[in-house]
């Protein structure tokens, strides 16, 4: 393979003018592929004074149950939000709802209920700053995963 020499660097396994640089390695020699069992931070979003799950919720919850699939889910943590509209009360308990409508759909998806950790805010609390009030319609779930071992 000929290459052309840039800014003074050269990859392993390349030829520059016919000249062999160093060995011919493979991708997967040099390249790691990133693991699926890592932390991950999804949203479900909600329309306005709902707990219902939509389609698109639904999608989101199956997307992330299967790039985890064969990972030990070591903490999930499900947090319910709703907007400043309406009293503090009605919106706490809906948020409440929100938390515990997704937590429901993970553990249906195979997910491992002791390790949830399920909580409403209300209007307060959300870790997204500055949204506006439909995106406050909704819960954030951080998900802890590990590799099988």
């Amino acid at each position: 393979m000929k290459v052309f020499l840039v800014g003074g660097l050269v990859a392993a396994g390349l030829t520059v003018a016919g000249c062999n640089l160093a060995p011919t390695m493979s991708r997967s020699d040099i390249v790691a592929e990133p693991s699926a069992c890592q932390a991950k931070r999804f949203e479900v979003y909600f329309a306005e004074g709902e707990a219902r799950l939509t389609d698109v919720a639904r999608q989101a919850i199956g997307l992330t149950a299967t790039q985890l699939q064969g990972c030990r889910i070591d903490k999930v943590q499900v947090i319910g939000l709703a907007d400043a509209s309406g009293a503090a009360n009605a919106n706490q308990s809906l948020s409440e709802r929100r938390a515990i409508a997704v937590a429901e759909a993970l553990e249906a998806a195979g997910w491992p209920a002791p390790a949830f950790d399920v909580d409403g805010v209300g209007a307060e609390g959300a870790t997204t700053a500055g949204v506006n009030e439909p995106m406050r319609r909704r819960t954030e779930v951080l998900v802890e995963a590990s590799p099988r071992t």
